[in-house]
């Protein structure tokens, strides 16, 4: 009876803590791992490198199950006789199978955490007592095992926690929402987001601030484009604020483009995560979007790639909300005024 206990238990253990460790991600024992403390640490070091580890109790796991089952075999034939000696072993078989696979297995899935770091310390000691025997399998098993590192996670799954998270109540549906927008991100480009020219407002850069002054006034945007002949050849920007300081100053006479700033300028496929990232390393605001025979298509600007983030941005100077949508309405009405029907939609 103490065979089969010994058995059933160091079975039990070894099964229970496959189950889980193998249960915590690498990114949870990651987490863990900032408390510093060292089950926390062993745990890492165990997820970070898990082929040793479950080899060994793998290994153990074999040992209590074959070794116990030989030296409980042999005691019950003394004891029992051939004749119940099979059905001593079908009872064995059934102990180890509830009490040493199927129960130890569930309990440790359910509390994985509390689990694995209980025995990531022993388990570690164990996998450098046994480390000489499991390099020998590794050689052994090396030809027909291919070494591939996986990736820890991926999008789908980041976005997936992120829908779980907010039907458990763990996130808000905005941070939810707000973690797909960021997943979509590297699939907008410059042309998707951008103000259409013909929705843009810009100023001759020769003129002079005073004969701009109209245009300055009414203008709601706070950086104006400053052109040459005409909106395929833009020389910068100025800023709307420095125009006005321009005029009460009484420097009116000066030209526009005497303020001005430069702008760069981005392809249509320019993606919007990347442009980002430019935004906020070259501290910018805006760029020209031009097509691929260098004619200008419209301007993104920093905000526009928010609203990508955060929804539509309006505030009091805003007399529409999404400049796009309103630049189809205006082409197809010009279309239809000359006998065209509606272009496609880029949702179509």
């Amino acid at each position: 009876m103490i065979a089969v206990c010994i058995m059933l238990i160091g079975s039990a253990i070894c099964s229970g803590t496959e189950t889980a460790l193998l249960s915590i991600p690498i990114f949870k024992a990651r987490q863990l791992a900032q408390s510093k403390k060292p089950r926390a640490l062993a745990l890492l070091s165990i997820r970070q490198r898990i082929n040793r580890p479950i080899a060994t109790i793998v290994v153990l796991n074999n040992l209590f199950n074959i070794v116990g089952s030989i030296v409980i075999g042999g005691l019950a034939a003394s004891v029992f006789g051939d004749a119940l000696l099979g059905v001593f072993s079908g009872m064995l078989t059934f102990l180890v199978i509830v009490f040493a696979e199927i129960l130890p297995k569930t309990i440790a899935e359910q509390n994985a955490q509390r689990i694995a770091l209980f025995m990531a310390v022993p388990v570690r000691g164990a996998t450098w007592a046994m480390t000489p025997f499991i390099i020998m399998l590794e050689r052994i098993t090396a030809p027909f095992t291919r070494r591939r590192r996986l990736p820890t996670t991926n999008e789908t799954e980041i976005k997936l926690l992120a829908s779980i998270g907010y039907q458990e109540g763990i996130i808000e549906e905005d941070e939810a929402e707000m973690i797909r927008r960021v997943f979509r991100l590297n699939d907008i480009t410059a042309a998707q987001i951008m103000t259409p020219r013909v929705e843009l407002t810009y100023v001759p850069g020769t003129a002079t601030i005073s004969e701009l002054k109209g245009e300055i006034l009414t203008s709601p945007h706070s950086r104006i484009l400053l052109i040459e002949e005409d909106i395929d050849h833009i020389q910068g920007i100025a800023l709307k604020d420095e125009l006005l300081m321009a005029l009460i100053e009484e420097q009116g006479d000066r030209a526009a483009n005497s303020l001005q700033r430069p702008i760069r300028f981005i392809a249509e496929s320019e993606r919007a995560d990347r442009l980002l990232q430019d935004f906020q390393r070259n501290r910018e605001h805006i760029a020209a979007v031009v097509d691929e025979y260098g004619g200008v298509s419209g301007v993104v600007t920093l905000e526009d790639i928010l609203e990508e983030l955060t929804g539509e941005i309006v505030d009091e100077t805003d007399l529409n909300v999404d400049l796009q949508a309103l630049a189809r309405q205006r082409r197809n009405r010009l279309l239809q005024s000359q006998g065209f029907g509606d272009l496609p939609t880029r949702e179509e």
